[in-house]
């Protein structure tokens, strides 16, 4: 059975006349259809970001165009709720996977949430994707290391991650994913790769746009489709 939101929270989105907006109101409506839930439309002002905040304290999900992606960070810093940023046209016949990058922290685990509860919606396959990089270790040690001996024990690291969310979304046929990269780089090449629908990061908010985080900057900067930013306290209602 597909799991639905036990209640109806509002989809939504902010709309400024121009062609981007344009574009997140048909994917606003098109995900409202998708849940059952109400869609609310709110025209941008000057003050558009604290309406559009104080709007996501009763909305499951708010909906925005990328155009000006410095008041999409405030935006997405503050939400009382996800945040989707919508970049450019999508066509409604969109059958592509659910991305979403795993990091084994408490971030990616807000970000697996409303992963896997989108692609159960969607009937979406969901790629789930664990960047491993030496960036972190000590420079002695990385000419000791065999990628193939890090691959081999970071898979079931990913699958251990995966298991509780593969349990309750039986449903959801996931795509593990393991690579030696850059974390947002290695989520938007397999976005492009294989034309996802959604990308989903987290995020910690609060702070700006340097609270978003280099991987959550640099995806909705770059990714070639939709980006939901999520915070830990911020997964579907």
């Amino acid at each position: 059975m597909r799991h639905r939101p036990e209640e109806n929270p509002p989809i939504v989105v902010g709309v400024d006349g121009s062609s981007s907006a344009a574009g997140a109101a048909r994917w606003a409506a098109r995900e409202a259809a998708r849940r059952g839930a109400p869609l609310e439309v709110m025209t941008r002002a000057h003050e558009a970001v604290p309406l559009l905040i104080a709007a996501s304290r009763r909305a499951a999900l708010l909906v925005v165009s990328d155009r000006g992606l410095g008041r999409v960070a405030g935006l997405t810093a503050h939400a009382e709720c996800p945040v989707v940023v919508v970049r450019g046209e999508q066509p409604s016949g969109n059958d592509g996977p659910v991305v979403v990058g795993v990091d084994g922290s408490q971030l990616s685990e807000a970000a697996l949430a409303f992963a896997f509860e989108a692609a159960d919606l969607r009937e979406a396959l969901l790629i789930a994707v664990h960047a491993w990089s030496s960036s972190a270790l000590d420079g002695g040690l990385v000419p000791l290391l065999s990628w193939d001996d890090v691959e081999t024990g970071e898979h079931p690291l990913l699958a251990e991650w995966l298991a509780g969310w593969s349990e309750k979304y039986p449903d959801v046929v996931v795509q593990r994913v393991v690579v030696r990269d850059r974390p947002a780089h290695a989520v938007i090449e397999q976005a492009t790769a294989a034309a996802a629908r959604l990308v989903v990061v987290g995020s910690h908010g609060r702070g700006g746009a340097t609270a978003l985080g280099s991987v959550s900057q640099s995806v909705l900067h770059h990714a070639p489709c939709p980006v939901a930013v999520v915070r830990p306290e911020r997964t579907l209602r």
